[in-house]
């Protein structure tokens, strides 16, 4: 059990930690909790981190707790934010607990088990909690000196930090706390920039009677050209295949660089070591093959969706970088399709205008106002220098007549020159 440690120390998840831990591991199983913020319906990338720290924890024999915060969710943790954030309503909240819930069970092992996975929301055991009773039990234990040390409120100071926030670290020292009380909890563990609050709850525990308790962070992800991490060009990477699909999803960690890959699949595949440091010498061999950045996409595509979300994203992909184009592009589904091809021009013509055309020529200089070409001429100069395809087949006739097969029975994909793509819908 102690190896737990060990472990996530070769994987480089390790920032602080309360010393002893590692004598409270091997004595017994230990019940271990991360906190999760429900300020989305689903979590994101970035959350993954905490989720493998829960998911090392029963992997070696002990019981995580994963803890969603209905109660402090309507308050708002300051640390590493430089403002104050809108609060959530109650409807608000449920709903992005429920999300978050089906999410975590991909995860942890929610079973009959002794170290089996449990849920909770720390609304359950605060809702009843009056404001008097909580600075009286709980607000006397800590001093406002000590609450003012902590980084997460200094770095507030000067630009003004509310009563609501200030006070989170109470809050969540008394999840420690009654997590250590109720359910036998000794260890917290969440992201560097949490230290302060997980420590107010050791300390918090430690003035209230507790039972020995015990910390862990590990180091907040960077990306090697000082990027955000989870961040594109087209907003975060959600866990949610309704907010990113499968198939960004999988191309988000498909295109991790070189410099970032090692750091990346050690954090969040569950690869071994003897595994990663074997696929980290083929690519050092032959990096263009991108086999480092293959084997996590596969991993972690595999886990936060399905294998067959896996399999369809690869051969999306196809559609843009392989020869096998042609056959990929007959055989995902509509959604995969628009995925891949978000933000090309989507023409919409009625299915009749498309099936009459006398030539290819007219059929893509006559698609509505958003023509593809302005003429035939223009059209058929293109196609003479081999610069046409649809549905990615070469087009080598202008003056031919169309025989098409359209996508999901109603789209065509017109490619003009190498890298210019249109969407055509028949509607």
């Amino acid at each position: 059990m102690a190896k737990l440690i060990e472990e996530l120390k070769w994987r480089g998840m390790i920032h602080d930690v309360v010393p002893g831990i590692e004598e409270q591991l091997n004595k017994e199983m230990t019940v271990g909790y991360v906190g999760f913020d429900p300020t989305a319906d689903s979590l994101h990338v970035g959350s993954l981190i905490p989720i493998m720290l829960l998911v090392h924890l029963q992997r070696h024999g002990h019981k995580p707790l994963a803890l969603v915060g209905g109660a402090t969710g309507m308050v708002g943790d300051p640390s590493g934010k430089s403002e104050e954030r809108n609060l959530l309503n109650s409807e608000t909240l449920q709903k992005n607990i429920d999300g978050v819930r089906g999410q975590l069970a991909k995860f942890l092992e929610f079973n009959e088990e002794e170290n089996s996975a449990e849920l909770l929301n720390n609304f359950d055991w605060m809702k009843e909690f009056s404001f008097i009773e909580f600075i009286r039990d709980v607000g006397k234990n800590i001093t406002v000196n000590y609450m003012m040390a902590k980084d997460s409120v200094k770095k507030r100071i000067e630009t003004g930090i509310s009563f609501t926030e200030f006070s989170y670290q109470l809050l969540q020292g008394y999840d420690f706390y009654h997590l250590n009380k109720e359910k036998n909890c000794r260890l917290q563990m969440g992201g560097s920039d949490q230290w302060g609050n997980i420590t107010t709850g050791t300390e918090l525990i430690r003035r209230m009677g507790g039972t020995e308790s015990y910390a862990l962070t590990c180091p907040l992800m960077t990306k090697a050209d000082g990027g955000k991490f989870g961040k594109t060009e087209g907003g975060t990477i959600w866990l949610d295949a309704e907010k990113t699909s499968p198939y960004k999803f999988y191309q988000f960690w498909l295109n991790t660089s070189d410099a970032d890959a090692g750091k990346y699949i050690r954090t969040f595949s569950l690869l071994s070591k003897e595994e990663i440091e074997g696929l980290e010498a083929e690519h050092a061999e032959a990096p263009h093959l991108r086999v480092l950045q293959k084997a996590l996409a596969e991993d972690i595509t595999c886990r936060v969706h399905s294998k067959e979300e896996y399999e369809t994203a690869v051969k999306a992909s196809e559609i843009l970088f392989s020869k096998k184009a042609t056959e990929a592009l007959a055989t995902i589904d509509e959604k995969t399709l628009l995925s891949v091809f978000e933000g090309v021009p989507h023409i919409k013509v009625s299915k009749s205008e498309l099936t009459t055309a006398g030539s290819f020529a007219e059929l893509l200089s006559n698609t509505t106002d958003e023509a593809i070409f302005t003429s035939k001429g223009e059209a058929r100069r293109m196609i003479k220098q081999g610069g046409i395809s649809i549905n990615k087949v070469k087009v080598t006739n202008g003056d031919e007549q169309p025989s098409l097969d359209f996508l999901q029975e109603k789209f065509l994909l017109v490619q003009k020159g190498k890298k210019n793509y249109y969407i055509v819908e028949a509607s």
